[in-house]
């Protein structure tokens, strides 16, 4: 497409590109107000004279994303979104409330190629990467749909943020521009399976920002069933990338471990990961499973995850057990998006 993606330009890079067209720059602060609405037609930006819209349908456009499906769970108000995007693709985001306010998972790619063996998102493929646009499109238009203000975000819906690093990057430096949705690096979780070259590449940003990585086992055997990735970035490689990463930022790592019965929630794998994280800087969500069904796979038992949690506590690692929310609507991502697929 030639045409430019106005809504993932910052307010800068719109001025720059408007005085390319001799449209005075401060036609940019008008259009930036109306993109920050959510308005996708030019069209409807009835400030501008209307042979500036045309001129600015030749030269930009707007990603737009719709609502498809809508499912909110009767136990916890957790929202889940199916979201079309402009070429029929269809992504998903969840929505949830906690004590502290709204906080949104977001997809960064359409499917995902990492190929997770307990994640549905991968089953299909990569399709492509969104744009920051995207990213930024599907928390507006949940705020406007829910009547609520989006006061966190993390990155883990469908796809592998970091595989998609330049429009991540983007989009994290929209989130702070002025009339936007106005969301801190510190209320910003960004998750990755472990792609250890562009964990690199993060910390020289030094972003303040939460880097959370899948870990999900303490030992290569055991991750390169469950995580191919694991395969190019064996588990001493990757914890070696999270103490530089720690380090380097003074960021604290969370680490995310599903805990999937008869796989990795033995207590020889608790205390094997209590020793894998000695001397990281970090914290270790426990993930009871959202099973697929397509993956025969389960969640371990309430009794196996506690005794898993008291293995660790007792060696003074930070570790949670994370809230199960939307249970009841299939809230963890890829599963809608391939029901809609399959009907």
């Amino acid at each position: 497409m030639d045409r430019i993606d106005c809504k993932s330009l910052t307010s800068e890079e719109l001025r720059t590109e408007l005085v390319k067209l001799d449209v005075p720059a401060f036609r940019a602060a008008q259009i930036r107000t109306w993109l920050d609405r959510g308005v996708t037609n030019f069209d409807e930006m009835s400030n501008l004279p209307l042979s500036l819209r045309e001129q600015l349908k030749k030269k930009f456009w707007i990603p737009d994303v719709i609502i498809e499906k809508k499912l909110v769970s009767a136990r916890d108000h957790t929202v889940k979104y199916l979201y079309t995007l402009f070429d029929r693709e269809n992504v998903e985001s969840v929505l949830m409330q906690y004590h502290h306010g709204w906080s949104q998972c977001l997809s960064t790619q359409v499917g995902c190629k990492m190929g997770c063996s307990f994640c549905a998102t991968g089953m299909g493929g990569i399709v492509r990467n969104l744009l920051a646009s995207e990213m930024m499109a599907q928390i507006e238009t949940a705020q406007a749909d829910h009547h609520v203000r989006v006061s966190s975000i993390v990155l883990m819906g469908m796809g592998e943020p970091l595989d998609n690093f330049d429009n991540v990057i983007r989009f994290l430096q929209m989130l702070g521009e002025p009339g936007g949705v106005q969301i801190g690096m510190r209320h910003v979780s960004l998750s990755t399976c472990g792609l250890v070259d562009k964990i690199y590449k993060l910390m020289e940003y030094k972003l303040q920002l939460t880097l959370s990585v899948s870990l999900h086992a303490p030992n290569d055997e055991i991750r390169s069933r469950m995580m191919p990735v694991n395969k190019k970035w064996p588990v001493d490689t990757l914890l070696m990338a999270c103490r530089d990463y720690a380090r380097h930022t003074g960021r604290r790592i969370s680490f995310e471990y599903a805990m999937v019965s008869g796989v990795n929630d033995t207590e020889a794998c608790a205390k094997e990961l209590v020793h894998k994280l000695k001397g990281i800087l970090c914290h270790v969500n426990l993930i009871p499973l959202n099973s697929v069904p397509e993956k025969n796979q389960y969640r371990s038992s309430q009794e196996t995850i506690h005794k898993f949690k008291a293995v660790m506590e007792k060696s003074g690692v930070n570790v949670t057990v994370r809230r199960t929310l939307g249970a009841d609507i299939n809230a963890s991502c890829g599963q809608l998006r391939r029901q809609n697929q399959i009907s």
